[in-house]
């Protein structure tokens, strides 16, 4: 039985990847001639600079084991695409290869090609400044230490955060010494809000959003032309140990500026962009404008394929403005924390102005439809870019694309539902296949007419249908293996990475099931340390069983005595409610203990019995209700459920529920 599924997959799935169709070979050839391929200057700004590449292109653990590796990638190779692949897509990927430490100015180098984002390295007057610290301890270690093998070793006196994102900040144990934070040697800066932002969605719905990154990356697919060929914002999620440490320096106000070991710098704070908590910066006397991840040479995403809650586009696009307004005239140098830099005052006003009016175009007419009562996905199907922006590569949609992005402008405006009364109470999937297949005439009859239509290359309407057959009937091999054959076509189609890894992935699933993964934590130490206390009893809401809670009603204060906080927790309708800064005297237990000796029970590293007998937990009143509590949270049982069919316990539904 494949792992997570709720039924064995067939041993005719287990096939390898197609060739593709007739259709897909014309549409990816039509996309290469339609789009500027002899403009080769992004290639020179790629490369420009380069002082050494990631020796060997991998980044291994003393043991052996490869976390990074580009040689994954040496079948991308050459300006002509595979019919397998679109060749907008091929360019970006053959792009996002180069790597290594580069010179963007003096003072001012970049490590990119060790992970999907980039380091940034300021020289100051006795330290380094890094910006951005990669996603794990030892990518950011080795990328460090290509540095030093070109450059002087000069102690580390600042990292510095942009934004909220896990590629920015997870390396930070890599790069310094979390004592060396506490004593005040190094600083660890970031824009307000920023732990705040790593603590919401990401902890509070951070399963789900593991679960379909697998989708997103392509991360569990092979390389290759058929396969995972990159991500977008770089080739992919480099493997490691994520970590964080705290900041000791927030920067709050909208423009703030501090000389940092004789560097200035000024920040501008872009909350609600592309991360909820994100900072450009600029350096005066460098000339360099660092846009985050707010300027990429692509399109990014208003809701990634992961999950997360809608961006703002509009205030995106005046952020940009702002921008372009306060540093544009003294920037002769853009750099941002993905891919390459623009050079010169002219092209670095034209890619701002191109990134602003790309943003704002696509939020703009989303609301026009809108306004005229158009649907979702009708609204998706007729916006495109207009003439200037369509034919820029900085604008095509590599990582997020015009399609998804309207969605997601719909959704912040008007929410997921449309409107249509019909579609306001639609049953479950499951029961709804069986009924519309059931309509169809039976999936044997649906099944023959989607390989006609396969035939004619209508890969989005067989995958549209057969996942109807695919729930209504999960183990069926030849709706499973059609709807696979139809998925992959629309990835060698996809120009978006994120699109050609969520279709290749789906096909993968279909075929072969339900990745085994090895059991690992969700949550990592640092992580759950740097949550507020607030967000860590909301987590722990989310985790009540209600069946357990049934007919429980009760109160408990805590007090911290590390952090120096103190709240009541209220069960009663199977609900957990909290007030801070409350200590209740109706509460039937107090509990006095540190946020550490929590996070470890919490970890399994200890228990709350051993807590107790260790004097690290105290109790006044009934102690019972503790080990109840305790007992009514549901530990995560893993994150590998089912998404291409309808997993266990979800196809039950009757027709009136």
């Amino acid at each position: 039985m494949a792992a997570g599924s709720a039924v064995p997959v067939p041993a005719t799935h287990l096939d390898a990847a197609r060739d593709a169709e007739p259709s897909t070979r014309a549409a990816n050839a039509a996309m290469a001639a339609r789009l500027p391929f002899a403009d080769v200057a992004d290639f020179e700004s790629a490369k420009r600079g380069l002082v050494a590449p990631v020796p060997d292109g991998m980044v291994r653990t003393q043991s052996g084991t490869v976390l990074w590796n580009l040689g994954e990638y040496a079948f991308i190779d050459g300006d002509l695409a595979p019919a397998t692949i679109n060749p907008s897509l091929w360019r970006m990927a053959r792009l996002n290869l180069a790597n290594g430490l580069f010179k963007v100015t003096d003072r001012l180098y970049q490590l990119r090609g060790f992970d999907i984002a980039n380091m940034t390295v300021i020289e100051g007057d006795s330290g380094l400044i890094l910006i951005d610290p990669l996603t794990t301890a030892e990518v950011a270690r080795a990328a460090l230490g290509l540095y030093f093998a070109h450059r002087p070793r000069k102690p580390v006196v600042a990292v510095i955060y942009t934004h909220s994102h896990i590629d920015h900040y997870g390396g930070v144990r890599g790069v310094i010494d979390e004592a060396d934070v506490k004593s005040g040697k190094v600083a660890v800066i970031a824009p307000a809000g920023f732990m705040e932002a790593v603590s919401g969605e990401n902890v509070l719905a951070g399963l789900p959003m593991m679960r379909r990154a697998q989708f997103q990356f392509g991360s569990l697919l092979p390389r290759g032309a058929r396969g995972q060929v990159d991500a977008g914002l770089g080739k992919g999620v480099a493997r490691g140990t994520p970590g964080l440490i705290a900041p000791t320096q927030t920067i709050a106000r909208p423009i703030e500026e501090h000389t940092i070991d004789g560097v200035r710098i000024v920040f501008q704070l872009a909350p609600e962009t592309e991360a909820p908590a994100e900072m450009h910066m600029f350096y005066p006397e460098l000339g360099v404008l660092n846009m985050a991840e707010n300027a990429c040479p692509l399109l990014h995403n208003f809701i990634p394929l992961r999950g997360a809650v809608a961006r703002d586009p509009r205030t995106w696009a005046k952020y940009i403005a702002d921008a372009i307004d306060m540093y544009g005239p003294a920037t002769d140098i853009l750099i941002g924390q993905h891919h390459w830099p623009v050079w010169g005052k002219a092209a670095v006003a034209d890619y701002l102005e191109a990134q602003r009016d790309l943003y704002k175009h696509i939020h703009d007419q989303t609301l026009r439809y809108m306004n005229k009562g158009w649907r979702p996905a009708e609204i998706a199907e007729v916006i495109d870019l207009p003439p200037g922006l369509a034919g820029r590569w900085s604008a095509r949609g590599y990582y997020g694309t015009v399609n998804h992005n309207v969605k997601a402008v719909y959704q912040r405006y008007l929410s997921w539902y449309d409107g249509n009364p019909c579609n306001l109470h639609v049953l479950p999937p499951a029961p709804a296949a069986a009924k519309f297949v059931e309509y169809m005439g039976g999936a044997a009859a649906v099944i023959a007419r989607a390989r006609a239509d396969f035939a004619k290359g209508e890969f989005r309407w067989v995958a549209q249908v057969m996942k109807e057959v695919v729930y209504a009937e999960p183990a069926n091999a030849e709706a499973r293996a059609l709807c696979a054959d139809a998925l992959e076509q629309m990835g060698y189609q996809a120009e978006s990475a994120t699109w050609r890894n969520a279709f290749l992935y789906g096909a993968q699933e279909l075929r072969h099931g339900v990745f085994q993964m090895p059991a690992r934590a969700t949550m990592g130490a640092d992580t759950l340390a740097g949550l507020g206390t607030d967000v860590f009893f909301d987590l722990m809401a989310v985790r009540l069983d209600a069946k357990k809670a049934a007919g429980q009603s009760t109160v408990i204060n805590w007090h911290f005595t590390d952090r120096g906080e103190k709240l009541a927790l209220t069960l009663k309708h199977c609900t957990l409610t909290h007030r801070m800064g409350v200590w209740s005297g109706a509460a039937a237990a107090s509990i006095t203990t540190t946020r550490a000796t929590l996070d470890a029970i919490v970890l399994h590293k200890t228990s709350a019995a051993d807590a107790m007998r260790s004097g690290n937990l105290k109790v006044e009143g009934d102690a019972s209700r503790l080990a109840s509590l305790f007992g009514m949270l549901e530990q995560p049982a893993g994150f590998m459920f089912d998404i291409l069919t309808p997993g266990e316990g979800r196809s039950g539904f009757s027709l009136d529920t």
